[in-house]
């Protein structure tokens, strides 16, 4: 190899060494965190520009790298049945680290279905606003956002409709359908 090939291949690896650095120069961190009614939670942060999500992560552990620019930031928790999510504008700048918070308020609801006196297998549909956003089975329980659902218990060809029900933060609510 001459010198002058030696040059430009060392210029070509410093070259090629420095276009990560430019490209992490024109962008920044977001690191987030999810609370469920006031406690550390899981959950993921999108960042979202007219509609289109061009960046996602998870939540409480490495930071997210991204662009330099002004975003909507939709923070979702993990395990919830109705997927609730957090919304607020987000402007990430270069080199900088933002950081997003959400605490989400959830309460847990469980419906029983019993046949004659005992414990039966049926199951709950559960309704926000008239549209469905789950089923239960009998005896298990759900975190869903604090608000008021529509339930609905059925077992074979019977259901019991026990309308509007109103779940609070940090309530564990548990409704008893009986069947004959």
């Amino acid at each position: 190899m001459t010198r002058s090939t030696k040059g430009w291949t060392l210029a070509a690896a410093l070259i090629s060494l420095s276009i990560p650095a430019l490209a992490d120069s024109a962008s920044g961190a977001v690191v987030c965190e999810i609370r469920e009614n006031g406690e550390s939670a899981t959950g993921v942060v999108s960042l979202q520009r007219d509609g289109k999500e061009l960046a996602t992560g998870s939540c409480g552990g490495k930071a997210l790298a991204a662009s330099a620019g002004t975003y909507t930031a939709v923070l979702r928790l993990d395990g919830a049945l109705d997927a609730p999510e957090q919304s607020q504008p987000a402007t990430v700048k270069k080199g900088g680290k933002l950081e997003l918070k959400a605490d989400f308020a959830t309460g847990t609801l469980e419906v029983r279905i019993a046949s004659q006196g005992k414990r039966a297998a049926g199951m709950a549909i559960i309704k926000r606003d008239g549209k469905q956003i789950g089923t239960l089975g009998s005896g298990v329980s759900a975190h869903l956002s604090a608000g008021s659902y529509e339930v609905t218990a059925r077992y074979r060809t019977q259901e019991k409709a026990f309308g509007q029900v109103q779940l609070a933060r940090g309530q564990a609510l548990v409704l008893d359908a009986a069947f004959e």
